[in-house]
């Protein structure tokens, strides 16, 4: 089904690469802050401005040109920080291919994909130097994460900054006052250098949450056609800030946290960890916030929990009834009424961006009742990532369960559907991959005749509004041939306040000749203490759980219910984006 969204789109300015977004911003918005850095943690955010990050990114692909790295696989790992935003940029504006690392895995992995995706660089942040003490490569940079110079009149720290010695370590500000060198002396290998939007210029290794990871070739236009796609749907204008939580290799993180931001003259500031959050959101002055559903879930939870110890929480319930009354006739009252929220925030905060998971609907209504508007998208990394989302100007309130319509530019169908219209999600638009870096086979296993199958399922309302039901390959299928979709069963478990999370999957019962449904079950031992008492143990936590997938299992169809459980402590194995990772918890 093609796009049926009949609302109108916003204006966008064409573009087919990453270096006409970085060009035409840097003329656009030229003083204005394009990022928000701390010199120290804890330190307050200085502004770094359009004119200087492309000075940054022009000086520092100039520099990478000259030490013979043109058209070289160049990794980047580490927390998110300028200096990692620039490497990337000045990588893909010229230079060569860059390789985004996932900053979560260890050592061994991370050598492992350098060796895959065959690089001749790699830069770090201090955090990793370590990894790369006895690690064979041409040129180890590393980058460091607060301190940057925020004025282009500032000098820079230079050490040998003629040398780039191989096999050795080189700061990354001196490569960047060398290459200032450069352009300063007519060096303009760099500046104008042909970029072309569709080959290959970065490598993504998907974090794999069903298989083992595979490297996602993706070409400026994939991303840069995402990106205009999105600011088609919504609208985020230059007054914007956004706080940088997600791992910026993310695709999720990268096009719609950062590149997009960028793109619209916005600013983004790097936040110090999750327990900043809140923190670094009223000192950024942030506008939106791009996550994951468990931050949101999580800043939801604590503010009912924060309400009940204080005793307002049946305040709070009327507030959000008199609110929407008000709502109904033209009046938004929202900011009055929930002031200490919106305060907690840094009173600034208008948006929130979810996407990677599904996201509970009640959340999402939840936000939206104490006015703050909450987006969700549906994508892939092969997808740039964006299949589908939410517009800002739609009434996404009614249909909070779904991910919205497909993207402006794409096509999305249902194949091979069930009796309830259920089938395999395939895609089609400028955003899909070029193919899986070395593997033609996993290549021509997904990509048909220019559709890309998700290997998600779903189905599609009247509307053309997009509907996950769950993963293909974990469909549990039962010897009378019903399908049940794990997802639906864990939405129905993690609903109950005892349950922290849970991982339903299939078992078999040898004794009855037949599959059966268990579940994994992490419990809130929070809640759990809360209300128990800490010297409730972990038989009495059991029978407490059991009894809970009772009640839970009553609800259920009989072929859908839980016959096992296992109750586990320790937190499951995740991605970085915080989805279970299903065939390293089975």
């Amino acid at each position: 089904m093609e796009n049926s969204s009949t609302a109108y789109y916003y204006e966008i300015r064409e573009i087919n690469t990453l270096k006409e977004l970085l060009e035409g911003s840097a003329r656009l918005y030229s003083e204005k802050p394009a990022f928000l850095v701390k010199k120290k943690k804890g330190g307050e955010y200085h502004p770094i401005t359009y004119a200087q990050f492309k000075n940054d990114v022009d000086a520092l692909g100039t520099r990478l040109l000259s030490m013979g790295l043109k058209d070289a696989k160049i990794a980047v790992i580490g927390e998110n920080c300028y200096e990692w935003v620039v490497s990337y940029y000045a990588v893909m504006n010229g230079t060569g291919v860059v390789v985004p690392l996932d900053k979560e895995l260890n050592r061994e992995e991370i050598h492992n994909l350098l060796k895959r995706a065959d690089c001749r660089a790699v830069f770090y942040t201090e955090s990793f130097e370590d990894y790369f003490s006895d690690f064979e490569i041409e040129y180890k940079i590393k980058m460091k994460v607060y301190g940057d110079r925020t004025d282009l009149s500032e000098a820079l720290t230079e050490k040998a900054a003629s040398a780039a010695p191989k096999g050795l370590t080189v700061d990354w500000e001196t490569l960047v006052a060398g290459g200032e060198k450069l352009v300063a002396d007519g060096d303009r290998s760099f500046i104008d250098a042909r970029v072309d939007p569709h080959e290959m210029r970065a490598i993504l290794f998907t974090s794999g949450t069903t298989d083992a990871a595979k490297g996602v070739m993706l070409s400026h236009y994939n991303i840069v056609s995402c990106i205009m796609d999105t600011c088609r749907i919504v609208a985020i204008t230059p007054e914007d800030r956004t706080l940088s939580i997600l791992p910026i290799h993310h695709t999720f993180e990268s096009t719609l946290g950062l590149h997009l931001v960028l793109y619209r003259g916005g600013s983004v500031a790097f936040f110090e960890g999750l327990k900043y959050i809140n923190k670094n959101l009223e000192e950024a002055q942030a506008t939106v916030l791009v996550g994951v559903p468990l931050i949101f879930e999580s800043i939801y939870e604590k503010i009912w929990k924060q309400a009940e110890k204080s005793r307002k929480a049946g305040m709070l319930r009327k507030a959000v009834r008199l609110n929407k009354t008000l709502k109904s006739v033209g009046i938004d009252a929202s900011r009055k009424l929930f002031n200490s929220i919106h305060e907690k925030f840094g009173g600034k905060l208008r948006m929130l961006v979810t996407g990677a998971a599904a996201i509970d609907p009640n959340v999402l209504r939840g936000f939206e009742d104490f006015g703050i508007r909450m987006l969700q998208g549906y994508g892939l990394t092969e997808c740039s990532p964006l299949v589908a989302g939410t517009p800002d100007f739609s009434n996404n309130y009614k249909k909070a369960g779904s991910v919205g319509p497909c993207v402006p530019s794409g096509e999305i169908r249902i194949i091979d559907k069930d009796e309830d219209g259920i089938g395999e999600i395939i895609f089609k638009g400028p955003n899909v991959m070029l193919g899986y870096y070395d593997m033609p086979e996993k290549t021509a296993e997904v990509l048909k005749d220019g559709w890309f199958y998700t290997g998600d399922l779903g189905f599609l309302d009247p509307e053309g509004w997009l509907y996950i039901t769950g993963r293909k390959k974990n469909v549990i299928v039962t010897k009378t041939g019903k399908n049940i979709y794990p997802e639906e069963v864990e939405y129905y478990i993690n609903k109950n306040k005892y349950i922290r999370e849970s991982l339903v999957h299939e078992s078999f019962d040898e004794e009855n000749d037949e599959t059966q449904v268990s579940a994994q079950i992490r419990p809130d031992y929070e809640v759990i203490y809360e209300e128990f008492g800490e010297s409730f143990g972990d038989e009495e936590v059991r029978s407490l759980i059991k009894k809970v997938i009772s009640e839970i299992n009553e609800k259920l169809p009989i072929y859908k219910r839980v016959r096992n459980i296992a109750v586990r402590k320790d937190e499951f194995v995740k991605t970085t984006t915080k989805k279970i990772q299903r065939h390293k918890n089975i």
